[in-house]
């Protein structure tokens, strides 16, 4: 499925004004990047970029402020889950996954 860039520059306007902000925090957690992206969504997107020998906390914080690296994983993501928001649209479907999670489509 491709994924528009239109769907992918407004949810990166959405996050933080389209620039790397590094690492905020977020309810308890770690929110970095372009995307905000969190720890357990950068495992779920794959782990893109990640270096021989790096850790996975140092790949998803330098993968985030990528905006390259950072596309990538919301798009995997996307792609991965994208099957549980049945009868949403591309953009809707997007918002959902990425600000619920996997079961975002299932939330009102």
């Amino acid at each position: 499925m491709v994924i528009y860039g239109t769907l992918l520059y407004k949810l990166t306007v959405s996050s933080k004004g389209c620039r790397p902000i590094g690492c905020n925090p977020d309810r308890g957690s770690l929110s970095c990047g372009y995307y905000q992206i969190k720890l357990p969504y950068y495992k779920d997107c794959g782990e893109p970029g990640k270096r021989a020998g790096e850790s996975t906390e140092n790949a998803w914080k330098r993968c985030s402020d990528d905006y390259a690296c950072a596309t990538t994983c919301v798009e995997n993501y996307f792609n991965r889950y994208r099957y549980k928001c049945p009868g949403k649209s591309d953009c809707e479907a997007m918002a959902r996954l990425h600000n619920g999670g996997p079961n975002g489509c299932q939330s009102s």
